[in-house]
């Protein structure tokens, strides 16, 4: 993450890239394995990927950001993920969406100033019967209630 120098990043980036050379369409591969890395797939980590791959940074950066779980800047220790499908808009998401929100004094994609916590939207989390829904460090929660949330956001602290 943020401790890692320019220097140290690109090394390990070559590393990583170096370790997919043999593989058949390396770039999702390689991209995971950087976010794994680093959390996030840092800038400097672009260029040496399009050269090994003989792609341009564009199409590098073009699949970044069009894969939505990958992340260009570093993110919260505690990922919160509301889903805003309609199904759990239908059940009170948007209701949770503020409450979120509010207790956390994010808006989306933001990450409290401490690095604790990062509020992120989701749309279908697959537990459309028993919205709204929310996954919390990888941990699908349902039947989300405004006091439901407000003690698992304080469990994070």
């Amino acid at each position: 993450m943020s401790e890692h120098s320019g220097h140290a990043i690109a090394e390990r980036v070559q590393g990583i890239v170096d370790d997919h050379a043999e593989m058949e369409g390396p770039l999702l591969p390689i991209l995971h394995a950087i976010q794994d890395e680093f959390g996030h797939v840092p800038e400097e980590a672009v260029r040496p990927i399009a050269a090994a791959l003989n792609i341009s940074r564009a199409e590098v950066h073009g699949v970044i950001s069009f894969y939505h779980d990958f992340h260009t800047e570093p993110r919260g220790r505690h990922i919160v993920k509301i889903c805003r499908s309609e199904a759990c808009q239908a059940r009170g998401g948007q209701s949770i969406e503020d409450k979120a929100r509010e207790l956390l004094r994010l808006n989306w994609n933001e990450t409290t100033p401490d690095g604790s916590v990062t509020l992120e939207p989701v749309y279908c989390l697959g537990l459309c019967t028993s919205g709204p829904s929310a996954l919390i460090d990888d941990r699908p929660v349902a039947k989300l209630s405004g006091e439901k949330l407000a003690a698992l956001v304080k469990e994070l602290d």
